[in-house]
């Protein structure tokens, strides 16, 4: 299967030459988001708490030269609204003024930029312009208008110079925007207007919303947006990820699951926010959560990374919204003074590999495996509920992290969408709702040679609490032994399933532990009888475990208890032996996997380069120094610089990149 590796190219166009953009989005030290102004409120606008000295060109000077030093390109830039646009139909020339000095300064360090239009939301506080008067911002006519106007205004004063890469009609919407209002209808076509302004007005380069691809597709949660949507009418889609989780392996995929859920709509994946405070963390783990998060979004689909932001803003903690968000004072890659954090040079060697490789002219390797994403998470069917959608989240990205330290990264593939027919393993994990059809579709995949693993959930809540499957019985070649209205309770705190036989690579007489977690809705097992299928291991009471059954030219294996959903609900819980499992199940399926590691602690992916050239990922996972000896079936690794490889070091969440070359 095919994953997500979608390009942008400086006209959003498909044959374009690829881009991409690295950088940061900037507000200068010297002003926060009132920067543009003459400093102390001069523009007009007047703030009690406001200790802003405004625009200062040199300060900007200083703040994009170190920046570019350091392998950065571009920035994210913003017009302040209540600034530029201080009536309904004028904006502040003064203020243009300046932006177009800021564009002069980026082109002069061979740098460029991406305006935000509706500024609005920003970091902490919503920012509305005197004359908005409560008017809805989807909903009202002349309110809709007046933002496609502003738009308007701005591309056609900034659209030909050569500093401005493409532009972003808002920032983070979905907070700013009314929520009661925010109807996928109403929100679908403020989108529209929007977009279609910045064409009328002449903007031929990359366009985007802005709002942080939080919609439904992505998050589960209604606000209105719609990712699908958003991939129709726009040139990329620009993920903002600031996860706060309880397992240091979610936390570090965090931001690249979001971009591989965003990149199932084929368009480029650009990681347009991410980043630390340093009052959360410190510099040593900043750079561990940049490398983190950097590498494994590229691995997931991402071309682009706009980090927030460049600078911390000490000297203006007197000013909104620094004063009430005292934290947001503190994401910068530079501190106060100017000097760069550990994340920037986490950055800068970041920028180097990209260059090394020829990242440009990359492609994700295919992939065999295939983690099926229920439509009862994008879609909103008649009498289901919000916790289903949450639930299959959490679920779904467990499960993918699962088979990325199997070194079986799964290309995601949406049940609204069709399967389809080209994975060796498809991996349906503490599922409770599928369509009617899926099932047998999934049933007929598994005819054809495929292998299908389900692991059974009843849900997350009470509400029709069960199965949600077609044929349960006939497709698993079971008798299930559930009573009507109640769960079967897991009894243990350790789940231990002990193997009957040889599957994939475990042994016969292996043992798999997983944690029981969960609420009393979803800490359960399934009790079955096997008729047709195989029981391949027990649990500690004797119980079918995981159980095979033999269909065409391939299996369905069911696993009867939520694995992937308890684990998904345990902190501090990766790596986990569903991992392990999921090892066996690739190796049972034929998922072809030409380097791997042992050690699920270190997981491996790879890029491939239009010119035969293939580069592969290890990165760990392990809070010490690890040492593995990774095998590469069929092909030899060497490093960048040619040297061959047998064991290799990699210190505390740690990253290398290899090179694979077929054959001996």
């Amino acid at each position: 299967m095919h994953r997500n590796s979608a390009r942008l190219t400086s006209d959003g166009q498909p044959d374009g030459p690829p881009v991409t953009w690295f950088g940061v989005n900037y507000w200068s030290r010297t002003g926060g988001p009132l920067m543009w102004r003459d400093g102390s409120g001069g523009s007009g606008n007047s703030s009690s708490d406001n200790n802003s000295s405004g625009y200062d060109g040199a300060v900007v000077d200083e703040e994009l030269r170190t920046l570019r030093d350091h392998g950065l390109t571009m920035t994210r830039s913003f017009f302040y609204w209540p600034d530029f646009m201080p009536t309904p139909d004028s904006v502040d020339e003064r203020l243009c003024a300046r932006f177009a000095d800021f564009l002069d300064r980026h082109r002069a360090l061979g740098m460029g930029t991406v305006p935000t239009f509706v500024v609005g939301h920003m970091s902490g506080e919503n920012w509305d312009p005197a004359w908005r008067g409560g008017r809805d911002l989807y909903q009202d006519v002349w309110m809709v208008g007046r933002q496609a106007w502003f738009a308007k205004e701005m591309v056609r004063r900034f659209k030909d110079h050569p500093a401005v890469l493409g532009w972003l009609v808002s920032n983070e919407m979905p907070i700013y925007g009314d929520r009661a209002t925010a109807t996928a209808e109403a929100v679908s076509a403020w989108a529209q207007i929007m977009v279609d302004a910045v064409r009328a007005a002449g903007g031929t380069q990359p366009v985007s919303l802005g709002d942080g691809a939080w919609g439904l597709e992505t998050s589960g949660h209604d606000n209105g947006f719609r990712v699908r949507h958003s991939a129709e009418i726009c040139d990329f889609l620009g993920p903002h990820v600031y996860r706060m989780e309880d397992d240091p392996v979610r936390q570090h995929h965090a931001a690249a699951w979001v971009c591989e859920l965003a990149g199932t709509f084929g368009r480029p994946v650009l990681l347009e926010e991410f980043g630390v405070t340093s009052d959360f963390v410190s510099g040593a783990n900043a750079a561990h959560y940049y490398r983190q998060a950097m590498h494994n979004s590229l691995l997931a689909g991402a071309s682009g990374w706009i980090a927030w932001n460049n600078t911390d803003y000490d000297d203006l903690a007197e000013q909104r919204p620094y004063r009430h968000h005292a934290f947001e004072m503190h994401f910068g890659l530079t501190d106060r003074h100017g000097s760069p954090k550990p994340q920037l040079v986490e950055m800068k060697e970041f920028a180097g590999l990209l260059e090394r490789i020829d990242f440009g002219r990359c492609r994700r390797a295919d992939s065999d495996t295939a983690l099926v994403v229920t439509s009862y998470l994008d879609t909103l069917y008649p009498f289901t509920r919000a916790e289903d959608r949450a639930s299959a989240q959490q679920v779904l990205r467990q499960s993918w992290v699962a088979a990325r330290l199997a070194d079986a990264p799964a290309a995601l593939t949406r049940e609204s969408d069709g399967l389809p027919g080209s994975a060796r393993l498809y991996l349906v994990p503490s599922t409770k709702q599928l369509l009617t059809p899926t099932w047998y579709e999934l049933e007929q995949r598994a005819r054809e040679g495929a292998t299908v693993y389900v692991s059974y959930s009843p849900g997350s809540h009470d509400e029709q609490r069960g199965p949600w499957y077609a044929h349960l019985d006939q497709l698993f070649g079971v008798e299930h032994q559930l009573e009507y209205g109640l769960v079967n309770p897991v009894e243990d705190d350790e789940i231990r399933f002990t193997l009957h036989r040889p599957f994939g690579t475990l042994a016969e007489g292996a043992r798999l532990n997983f944690r029981a977690a969960g609420g009393a809705d979803s800490r359960v097992f399934l009790p079955v009888v096997p008729t047709e299928a195989e029981v391949l291991a027990s649990d500690g009471r004797g119980r079918p475990a995981l159980l095979l059954r033999r269909v065409g030219a391939g299996a369905v294996v069911l696993c009867t208890y939520p694995i992937e959903q308890m684990a998904a609900a345990t902190p501090r819980v990766n790596p986990e032996d569903t991992s392990v499992l999921y090892d066996a199940l690739a190796a049972h399926a034929g998922v072809r996997r030409p380097v791997t590691v042992a050690d699920p602690r270190v997981a491996v992916d790879r890029l491939e380069h239009q010119d035969g050239r293939s580069f592969v990922w290890l990165v760990s996972q392990n809070r010490e120094e690890v040492t593995v000896k990774p095998a590469a079936e069929g092909g030899t690794l060497r490093t960048l610089d040619g040297a061959d490889v047998d064991r290799i070091t990699l210190p505390r969440y740690g990253v290398r990149v290899l090179e694979w070359h077929a054959g001996r």
